[in-house]
């Protein structure tokens, strides 16, 4: 009986050996850089770190269209200030001007300077 106990318990020994084995095996192309959770790893942090820089880069490029934008609204606005002062001062002349014409006297006729008979023209 202890002959087929030793038995078991030394193939048992060996099966967790092999089974160890493999494991180790599958662990390794696992964790391999080239395939694997650790290539996948190295990716994807390379990616962060790319996706990082060009967030940077377009949050630089945000702010200084957002400056340019509000340095554009502000001329923007100086502008339609004086343009509603510009028409403010167009309605007071408006205003100032008569809306009838003024009918001016008729003009009297006046004899032109040099006549024929006085330029000794014969009639």
């Amino acid at each position: 009986m202890d002959l087929i106990a030793d038995i078991l318990l030394a193939a048992g020994a060996l099966g967790a050996g092999f089974y160890c084995f493999v494991l180790s095996r599958r662990l390794k192309r696992f964790n391999s850089l080239e395939k694997g959770v650790g290539g996948a790893v190295a990716m994807l942090s390379s990616q962060v770190d790319d996706l990082t820089k060009t967030l940077e880069a377009a949050q630089k490029t945000a702010a200084a269209s957002a400056e340019t934008l509000n340095d554009t609204t502000q001329r923007a606005t100086e502008i339609a200030r004086r343009l509603e002062l510009q028409m403010a001062a167009l309605h007071d002349v408006q205003a100032m001007q008569p809306s009838d014409p003024v009918q001016q006297a008729p003009q009297e006729k006046s004899e032109p300077i040099f006549t024929r008979r006085s330029a000794g023209v014969r009639q």
